[in-house]
């Protein structure tokens, strides 16, 4: 069920404040290309996928493999919005115990369905699920989300050769394009020239989107899962950090960013 644009808005921003306080309660994380994926995320839980936050392992579900692992806080923010654990556990990121470490991890969080975090690796992973899928004939659609940075991983160009050899058309790819990585500028670390381009080469279906464009973002996925006998890749342009100003004008810094308590509040303030 597609929401309108102010609750589309709304349950972003209440997304954005629980990573924002997730990651600000610890002090320090991947807080830029966490942001970058909040409108995604909020698509696809809250108008496209079939999950059940009370049967977090239901069969059949749909299944969302965040291959860019560090975004983890994301997820767990929208997972917890959405009822799959309570939000007073977001305050344990990363620390001793928790069910929430910085990078996914199936086997510790509810609504986790793959443990990622060496680049390329989910991603082949979620491959491996929609031909699992395929076989079974349970009718999921596996959603994948990768990093612009993390593309210029061979695994993700392996992978994406047998996704199209085997027909995947269950299998729905995002590319998170905020066009930075921890080095800096995408394009002057190791450039990915034509993407789209790239991506069609291999045999995929591909559109490109605003990232931050929740109808956009639901018309893409809606044409996606029209198409078939192709896997579909959905090329996001975000911003790194989006959604608080102070933060988006770091730039690459915000990869991996200390955060002060002032930040923070100025940050939540920004999101009220």
């Amino acid at each position: 069920m597609v929401m309108d644009k102010a609750s589309f808005e709304e349950k972003s921003k209440e997304i954005r404040r629980l990573t924002i306080e997730c990651i600000g309660n610890l002090g320090v994380g991947h807080i830029g290309g966490c942001l970058s994926i909040v409108d995604v995320l909020t698509v696809l839980y809250y108008s496209q996928m079939n999950v059940d936050p009370a049967n977090p392992k239901m069969e059949g579900r749909d299944r969302l493999i965040i291959s860019k692992g560090h975004a983890g806080p994301a997820l767990y923010a929208t997972l917890a919005s959405k009822g799959f654990f309570p939000k007073d556990e977001l305050y344990t990121l990363n620390r001793l115990g928790t069910n929430l470490p910085s990078h996914c991890d199936m086997n510790k969080t509810p609504g986790v369905d793959m443990t990622t975090g060496a680049l390329g690796q989910g991603f082949s992973c979620a491959v491996g699920i929609a031909i699992g899928s395929k076989i079974k004939k349970d009718g999921a659609y596996i959603y994948t989300i990768i990093g612009d940075g993390e593309s210029q991983e061979g695994q993700i160009w392996e992978a994406a050769m047998l996704a199209a050899h085997k027909k995947l058309d269950n299998l729905i790819a995002f590319t998170d394009y905020n066009k930075l990585q921890i080095d800096g500028p995408i394009d002057e670390v190791n450039s990915l020239s034509d993407l789209p381009a790239k991506w069609e080469s291999f045999g995929w279906h591909v559109q490109r989107i605003d990232g931050h464009d929740h109808f956009a973002i639901y018309e893409a996925i809606e044409k996606a899962k029209k198409t078939e006998g192709k896997p579909s890749m959905i090329i996001l342009d975000t911003i790194k950090g989006k959604g608080v100003s102070f933060i988006e004008a770091v730039g690459a810094g915000n990869h991996n960013m200390p955060i002060t308590k002032e930040q923070l509040e100025a940050a939540l303030q920004e999101l009220r």
